[in-house]
């Protein structure tokens, strides 16, 4: 596959960057839309989602570039060139993460509400950003064959750019793509029960992602590794566990206490040095 879209005024604009691009515009609408429904200030929300995705780049990048140190020290300038490929996931939750701790600290927000308010959008991304790797011929899987594929009801033209060299192989970006878009759809009507908790979308997310992804990882042939092991396997099992224990705490809580749906949430959002309720 071409990993270029086009070329204008000698500037190659490339497949990989306008997906993320997609799928970030996408999100930052749903959640807009999310947040509009709890009276958040939109340029509030803008604000966070901003800091979020720009940190969550860089620390994805990052993330990539320390497990592949050996390759980076000895070619510095290509740490920025982000087009190529090369954004770990993982490095990307952990960055955003972080930053919308420390946002919602500073604008005395729940974190955790707005962690379930930004999920969704979040999963949909990844869906519609894998699809750049699919351009960029990476993220794929162990050798195959064109018989083996087309049992699996894959479209043609993957099966197609799954073609590299001679060889086929399995399309693990279609197969998370896949997996987070149904996720996303799960979300969003678990998002909408009466009694759904703080912190459950999240929950929910963390063991859903987690599960396909060390799954889909076991057939990957491009992984950052640490020692013999699969990191993203490893992320995973611990991002399972975490999300799985807490959810566990959040169904031993009373019924009616800490609603994500309750749009009567009282709540102190910081801005210019004033506090409003």
């Amino acid at each position: 596959m071409d990993p270029i879209m086009f070329s204008i005024f000698g500037i190659d604009i490339y497949w990989y960057s306008v997906f993320i691009l997609i799928g970030i515009i996408i999100g930052i609408i749903l959640l807009e839309k999310e947040a509009k429904k709890f009276k958040y200030p939109p340029d509030l929300i803008f604000n966070i989602c901003f800091w979020a995705i720009i940190i969550g780049i860089i620390g994805a990048r990052l993330y990539y570039c320390l497990f592949n140190f050996s390759y980076y020290k000895n070619n510095l300038l290509e740490i920025f060139a982000i087009w190529n490929g090369g954004l770990a996931i993982h490095g990307g939750l952990i960055a955003g993460l972080l930053t919308v701790i420390f946002l919602a600290k500073k604008h005395h927000l729940n974190f955790l509400k707005l962690l379930d308010m930004a999920i969704p959008s979040l999963i949909l991304a990844q869906a519609i950003g894998r699809w750049g790797n699919f351009f960029n011929s990476e993220a794929h899987g162990i050798a195959t064959t064109y018989t083996q594929l087309k049992d699996l009801l894959i479209p043609e033209f993957i099966i197609e750019g799954m073609e590299l060299g001679g060889i086929y192989y399995l399309p693990t970006f279609y197969f998370e793509s896949l997996w987070c878009l149904l996720g996303f759809i799960i979300l969003l009507i678990i998002r909408k029960l009466k009694y759904i908790k703080i912190g459950a979308t999240t929950c929910i997310y963390l063991i859903w992602y987690s599960l396909g992804r060390f799954f889909i990882e076991a057939w990957r042939t491009d992984s950052l590794m640490l020692g013999g092991f699969k990191v993203a396997q490893i992320i995973s099992i611990t991002m399972f566990i975490t999300g799985l224990t807490y959810l566990i705490i959040l169904s031993r809580k009373g019924k009616y206490e800490n609603l994500y749906n309750d749009i009567n949430e009282k709540r102190v959002v910081k801005r210019g040095g004033k506090k409003n309720v």
